[in-house]
């Protein structure tokens, strides 16, 4: 479960990027005046599109920790989901861009010639922007927020775009088309990162069992909490960001009182709510004393 606090980790990383990507946006965007680079002054434009995402970012936080209303009674942290969304659909854009960009040098035979003034600055933008990205790996570590990480793979896919540049200037000389082969190298990388950025951002949006370990803790929970196995089954889970919501079954004797029941789920509910910070529902299947596990399992059809 994400902790509300971590919003504030990710308004930090939000703002850091926009001033970073501002000032390198400023450098470039001189060098590529001074130098007369039309590639070093798309990328600088580049970069300053990256502030969008930082904007997104913020935006996204802002409405995640919104409390629960009459519309949203769940509260609003899917907004994350929705803001890494966005950004992977952004960062596959930028590798579509970067494959037809390095497919065009190909086939007009295109090198890439930048001035001293030119490479000093791309390899800062290198180091800056990686910068960015490490700094936005860690509070993504930090706080499981996927909308920080998404916003990491931005910054790397910028800091990849200008390695791409330099490595042309290098080897460039040599072989021609080496700017454009690392070029289509490095889009296939970065589809595959906003690819992994948009399979974890659509799963949990469109539904997904709890882990493993969460349904091993609420069955130790319900079997501490009754005195014997009660076989939780038919998990329903339902992630909205900051709130998760467990409904389950459990199969009780039938021979106690609704009472007796009653005061059992709930015990279990608040243990569940205290230990794993889930809202669990938990409805009761009535057994005979002497059914046993392959018995509930026989009969789940029925009891579901």
């Amino acid at each position: 479960m994400h902790d509300i606090n971590h919003s504030k980790e990710a308004y930090k990383q939000g703002i850091f990027s926009i001033i970073g990507n501002t000032l390198l946006f400023a450098v470039k965007y001189y060098a590529g005046l001074v130098s007369g680079s039309v590639a070093l002054l798309t990328d600088a434009w580049h970069t300053l599109s990256d502030s969008l995402s930082s904007v997104i970012i913020i935006v996204g936080t802002k409405i995640s920790t919104e409390p629960a209303d009459e519309e949203h009674p769940f509260g609003h942290g899917r907004a994350q989901l929705v803001s890494a969304l966005i950004l992977g659909i952004i960062l596959s854009t930028i590798g579509f861009s970067f494959l037809t960009t390095s497919i065009n040098k190909l086939i007009h035979n295109e090198v890439a010639h930048f001035g001293i003034l030119a490479i000093s600055v791309t390899i800062a933008s290198i180091l800056g922007k990686e910068l960015l990205a490490q700094y936005a790996f860690y509070l993504a570590r930090k706080t499981k927020l996927e909308v920080i990480r998404a916003d990491g793979w931005h910054h790397r896919s910028d800091a990849i775009s200008s390695v791409i540049l330099l490595v042309g200037i290098i080897v460039g000389k040599q072989w021609w088309w080496a700017d454009g082969v690392l070029g289509i190298l490095m889009a296939l990388f970065i589809f595959k990162a906003s690819y992994d950025i948009l399979r974890e951002a659509i799963r949990p949006l469109l539904g997904e069992p709890p882990a493993k370990e969460v349904m091993n803790d609420v069955a130790v929970i319900c079997d501490q909490v009754v005195g014997y196995q009660v076989f939780p089954h038919h998990f329903h889970y339902h992630n909205y960001g900051y709130h998760q919501e467990l409904t389950f079954h459990i199969a009780l004797n039938g021979n106690l009182t609704l009472s007796e029941t009653h005061r059992l789920a709930d015990t279990i509910e608040k243990r569940i709510r205290k230990e794993l910070g889930i809202e669990a529902t938990i409805h009761i299947d009535p057994v005979g004393e002497k059914e046993t596990i392959e018995d509930i399992k026989k009969h789940k059809d029925e009891l579901d």
